[in-house]
């Protein structure tokens, strides 16, 4: 076969390709792993929470229903109330703070900087620590008595910033930031080293400036990976736990006690497992609408290119 019928042999395979004619797709048999993965560990466990909400129990005799003695109790519980108010609070305000470092970092990250890799894997160092170990270490650090804030009272005070609401609530965001910007600097990073040069290049060429190219280039490509990134930092927020288990104990007094954590309480200490599988429930429908809700009005649910920001 010459070489010119190769080349009209590979020219039409690969319009085949393009167009779908004659392309084996994947038959159902290879989604069955995931599908089973994703009903044992995901449907499955929330099925059962529903049907736990129904129910009074206290994890040693067996469940009794109670029909909805648990949503009407949480219905008129003003913890419970408070408890959504402030995972609201902090979890706009991890988008708010969490959102424009990460972005800087992550394009700066994508950059030719001398010592650009260096730097980044030491910003980088939080993501291999846990949730627990970043919250003891931050609250040995921020101990009143021995603590940073005890050997500068000229700025914190007292020390004791854990010991108001105000205070408390600024910790929690900044420790969170601490913790998942480099993530999702990450998650920028990459976004930002798909951007075509040749757009930067036309831009040079028309006189913009780096400033000029990171306004009406880098962030209109970005787009995608903020839909992103902000849609995990939702989902985390709402499911906030293990810092304010460590940090707060939902104190001083419940003026830190969000509804993961309330849901903790009600379940494991109060051993009213039917409360807590209520609350767990409210969480579940909440983070879907709201991630929802930012896809939807975002109009990343009507994208269909595969390249960033088209």
């Amino acid at each position: 076969m010459t070489s010119l019928s190769l080349a009209a042999v590979s020219g039409r395979r690969l319009k085949a390709r393009q167009s779908g004619v004659g392309v084996t797709r994947p038959g159902f048999a290879w989604a069955v792993p995931a599908t089973v993965f994703f009903l044992l560990f995901a449907i499955l466990p929330l099925v059962l929470v529903a049907v736990l909400s129904f129910t009074s129990w206290d994890g040693v005799a067996s469940p009794h229903f109670n029909g909805l003695a648990n949503w009407t109790k949480l219905i008129h519980d003003p913890v419970m109330t408070q408890s959504i108010w402030l995972t609201v609070v902090l979890t706009a305000l991890g988008v708010v703070t969490q959102t424009p470092i990460s972005i800087l970092l992550g394009v700066w990250a994508a950059g030719p900087q001398r010592n650009r890799a260096v730097l980044s894997a030491i910003f980088f160092l939080p993501l291999l620590l846990s949730a627990t170990a970043v919250s003891v270490l931050w609250r040995a650090l921020l101990d009143p008595n021995f603590g940073i804030p005890g050997q500068l009272p000229w700025l914190f005070g007292n020390g004791n910033l854990l010991g108001s609401q105000a205070g408390s609530i600024a910790v929690l965001t900044f420790v969170g930031m601490w913790q998942f910007t480099p993530l999702h600097a990450l998650l920028y990073q990459g976004g930002a080293r798909a951007v075509p040069q040749v757009l930067y290049q036309a831009a040079a060429i028309d006189g913009a400036g780096t400033v000029r190219q990171f306004f009406h280039i880098t962030l209109p490509q970005l787009r995608n990976t903020m839909i992103t990134s902000v849609i995990l930092m939702v989902v985390g927020g709402l499911t906030t736990f293990d810092t304010v288990l460590i940090l707060t104990q939902g104190g001083p007094g419940t003026d830190t006690t969000v509804s993961a954590y309330y849901m903790y309480e009600q379940g494991f200490k109060e051993y009213d497992f039917g409360a807590g599988s209520a609350i767990a429930l409210v969480l579940v429908v909440v983070a879907t609408l709201i991630s929802l809700a930012v896809v939807r009005l975002s109009g990343y649910d009507k994208m269909r290119s595969t390249a960033e920001g088209i």
